[in-house]
Parts: structure tokens; sequence; C-alpha cells
């Protein structure tokens, strides 16, 4: 893992399409900006999960109304 220290108002880039900036940065937050093509899915970790249960749900009720036919 790479770790880098910056400041309020730099940046870091990832390749040649997507810039993470330093917008605020307070006692137990740091605000950032993330600048990158549409077709980058950007999502925060925490949710990743969620969206996992979401989807899963999705399909058994796809799969209940297949087998209605």
């Amino acid at each position: 893992m790479l770790v880098l220290t910056r400041k309020q108002g730099e940046s870091i880039l990832i390749g040649e399409g997507i810039e993470i900036k330093i917008i605020e940065v307070s006692k137990n937050e740091v605000k950032i900006g993330i600048q990158a093509p549409r077709d980058v899915k950007i999502v925060r970790k925490e949710l990743i999960s969620e969206i996992k249960n979401e989807n899963l749900e999705s399909l058994r009720g796809i799969e209940r109304l297949l087998k209605r036919g």
C-alpha cells in the first residue's frame, strides 16, 4: 500500500484520468473530491456488502417469478 501525506487543496493523480483532491480536513474527517471518467465506478467501501445483499434479493425475486412461470 502506498501511503501519502497531503494537505488541504492538494491532489493525487491515479493514472491519467483520476484525480483525488483533499477538499477539507477537520478533527475526525477528511473530505475528498474524486474526478474520474464517467465509466469508472466509485463506491464507498462500507456500502459494498449492502449493494451485494440488495443484488441477491433482486436475484431471488427474479428466480421466484421465473418459477411461477
